[in-house]
């Protein structure tokens, strides 16, 4: 992915996005081609004795890893964490051998910006529409992971941090036992072993403080709320400048 240095993420940021987002694109490579898949994925960080020894996660572009670190019951990661996820048994993805590293395209927010935003189309008229975004392109080891205890492992982290935004959460608990495992029999569990990761937040830093105003002025008005408060976070110094 093509970074330039002002649209580069901290680590933080690059953190929260894997930490936060809803699914990505799992693409790998295979004898018959390319396969993709949108599917959930629950992130799980390094450990806390890798990040002791400086082996530090995401900061936006990182080079292969070595070894891989324990993550408790989850099993091992790499360096820079593990997505987990699952596919249903029926989709192919998962029992085509990978080639290489796979690819876990992972999205935050975009939007259409309108040049008629910028405070500088008054001033010269010099400006064209763009598109605003946060990316992180997750490359790693594909790995698949076909038992019932590690995938129902799975589902409880994704029901959690997916029900946690209601009062009563839903539980996996609350189906019958023998429909749930039914259920757990017909996906199989996936692993991604992050070897590096390339990320982007394009969020107008290259514009005026002005410039980035209209903008999330423009992405509030249209109701893009999402967009616009990446926008503030990611111009929030210099917003704060002036």
């Amino acid at each position: 992915m093509y970074i330039p240095s002002h649209f580069a993420p901290d680590a933080a940021d690059v953190e929260a996005l894997l930490v936060n987002h809803g699914a990505a694109d799992l693409v790998t490579v295979t004898d018959q081609g390319l396969v993709a898949t949108l599917l959930p994925f629950v992130y799980v960080p390094p450990s806390a004795q890798q990040r002791a020894a400086g082996e530090l996660g995401p900061t936006g572009k990182h080079g292969p890893t070595g070894k891989h670190g324990p993550t408790g019951k989850h099993g091992p990661t790499g360096k820079h964490g593990s997505l987990h996820g699952h596919l249903a048994r029926n989709y192919p993805q998962w029992s085509l051998p990978a080639a290489g590293e796979a690819l876990a395209i992972v999205r935050g927010p975009d939007a259409y910006v309108s040049p008629g935003w910028y405070a500088s189309k008054a001033e010269h008229g010099r400006v064209v529409p763009t598109w605003n975004y946060v990316t992180a392109h997750v490359y790693g080891r594909f790995t698949v992971h076909d038992d019932p205890g590690w995938t129902e492992d799975l589902v409880r982290r994704l029901t959690t941090k997916h029900e946690a935004f209601r009062e009563q959460p839903w539980s996996v608990d609350d189906a019958p036992r023998a429909y749930v495992e039914g259920q757990l029999r017909a996906i199989v569990g996936v692993e991604l072993e992050i070897t590096r990761i390339e990320a982007k937040a394009k969020m107008s830093q290259n514009r005026s403080a002005a410039d980035v105003a209209g903008v999330i002025a423009g992405l509030c008005e249209r109701g893009d709320v999402e967009a616009a408060d990446a926008m503030e976070q990611a111009n929030k110094a210099r917003l704060a400048a002036g």
